[in-house]
């Protein structure tokens, strides 16, 4: 199989060294393709760059485009000794952008990657000028997926002991097909999910170890966070929220029409909390939208992007 960076990256896989929540060195991967102004994509948990192999070449030809693997993502650095704490992604994306941008920068995002750059627009509004979210968990009252819950409930040590194992690597055929079933339950047209897809999708968590431990410690942060917005303690969720009218520059919200996991009226009722949003329901689609909808998701993003003169 060849490499997916080599093949969609004219410089393949690139990295650089930020400094992390911790202060702590940390390598992060990046692609980037196409010449104008600065575009970056944000993948959700659990995902990374690959997830955005549909957006990426078309969206080159007008923008110069940016996709990185958040820390604990992807071919991005797992850091393990080291716990983390909520928000730690809005600081490590602040520094990826200040690191790859000189001017103000187009996000688009999809899933939880919604939210860490919603929070990024209301913390360093200097760095956004466009923001596009698809799908984003703002309004979300519990896990949406059963493999969410059962990684909260069981201790990040004994998933690490698996991670140190390299057990999903013993049991790839059984991690690819399980990754493929779950994938597909997010997907309008389950068919459009092929192989190669699922051989990408699962790679980290078959072949880096530490992939499965960081994306648990995020669901387990997950987890504390509407925990805490429920019993009214403090937390970075109802932060977002409680601010959102503070985001000033033009937004697009976009959300399936069929997601299952945050329902289009949770889009809805983010775009009448943001004074300069407009909001696009898609058709046909569920939650995955990046490879569930990506024409469609395509489109819109460039209308929105010309409209608005991001060009």
């Amino acid at each position: 199989m060849k490499d997916w960076w080599q093949v969609t990256f004219p410089k393949g896989r690139q990295s650089i060294t930020i400094s992390d929540a911790h202060g702590y060195p940390v390598q992060i991967a990046y692609g980037e393709i196409g010449t104008g102004r600065p575009l970056f994509f944000l993948h959700g948990m659990g995902s990374w760059s690959y997830n955005w192999r549909h957006s990426i070449q078309p969206l080159s030809k007008h923008f110069r485009v940016i996709c990185f693997d958040a820390k604990g993502y992807g071919f991005s650095e797992k850091p393990l000794l080291r716990r983390e704490h909520s928000g730690h992604q809005v600081i490590e994306f602040e520094r990826i952008i200040q690191s790859l941008s000189d001017e103000p920068v187009a996000i688009v995002a999809e899933s939880l990657g919604g939210l860490i750059a919603l929070a990024l627009a209301q913390e360093y509004p200097q760095l956004i000028a466009r923001l596009v979210v698809v799908n984003v968990p703002i309004f979300a009252e519990s896990l949406p997926h059963w493999g969410m819950s059962l990684l909260a409930q069981t201790p990040l040590e004994v998933i690490q002991a698996i991670d140190t194992l390299a057990l999903a690597n013993l049991l790839a055929p059984l991690v690819r097909e399980v990754m493929a079933i779950e994938r597909r339950r997010v997907l309008f047209d389950p068919s459009v999910l092929t192989q190669e897809d699922v051989y990408w999708m699962t790679y980290p968590y078959i072949e880096l170890r530490g992939t499965l431990t960081k994306v648990a410690e995020e669901v387990q942060i997950a987890v504390r966070e509407i925990e805490n917005l429920k019993a009214n303690k403090p937390n970075l969720l109802s932060r977002i929220q409680n601010n959102l009218s503070s985001i000033h520059c033009p937004t697009l919200v976009l959300w399936g029409k069929q997601d299952s996991w945050f329902p289009a009226t949770h889009g809805e009722k983010l775009h009448q909390h943001l004074p300069n949003s407009r909001l696009e329901i898609l058709p046909n689609c569920c939650h995955d939208a990046s490879t569930g909808a990506s024409k469609v998701l395509n489109a819109a993003i460039l209308e929105f992007l010309q409209d608005t003169q991001f060009c």
